[in-house]
């Protein structure tokens, strides 16, 4: 009977033996997925935090881009407020311009009207022709 168990506990020492071997292994093969997956995890920080670095550059970027466009379009239009204005302030001298030439043509084309009919009734030819022509040459002046 003593061999019995001397039997039985060399095969139930080899059971735990092979058992140990195997929850050992199963620990070691556990310890390097978790230096796998630390590894991994140290590289995908890695890589998040450049990507967060090239996205803050982007944005500031485009920051400074849309600065810069909108300070353009502003000056820019400023200048073409700028420029039409002197173009419409142009226009309107020339008109201005105009009217007074026409407003002054009229005025003494009345004047004279009026005058010739004031004179015809009164005045002789040679006195009349002096005045028209003394008329004329305040024109030309």
């Amino acid at each position: 009977m003593v061999e019995f168990f001397y039997l039985l506990s060399g095969a139930l020492s080899e059971s735990l033996s092979e058992r140990q071997q195997k929850i050992l292994g199963a620990i070691q093969e556990s310890e390097e997925r978790l230096q796998e997956a630390t590894t991994r995890l140290t590289e995908s920080e890695t890589q998040l935090a450049q990507a967060q670095m090239v996205i803050e550059s982007i944005q500031k970027d485009a920051e400074q881009t849309a600065s810069q466009v909108k300070s353009s379009i502003l000056t820019d239009g400023k200048a073409e407020i700028e420029r039409l204005t002197s173009s419409a302030k142009a226009q309107i001298g020339t008109i201005e311009s105009r009217v007074r030439k026409q407003i002054s043509d009229y005025v003494v084309s009345l004047a004279l009207q009026r005058i010739t009919t004031q004179l015809e009734g009164k005045l002789n030819s040679s006195l009349q022709q002096q005045i028209i022509d003394r008329n004329i040459s305040k024109l030309v002046e």
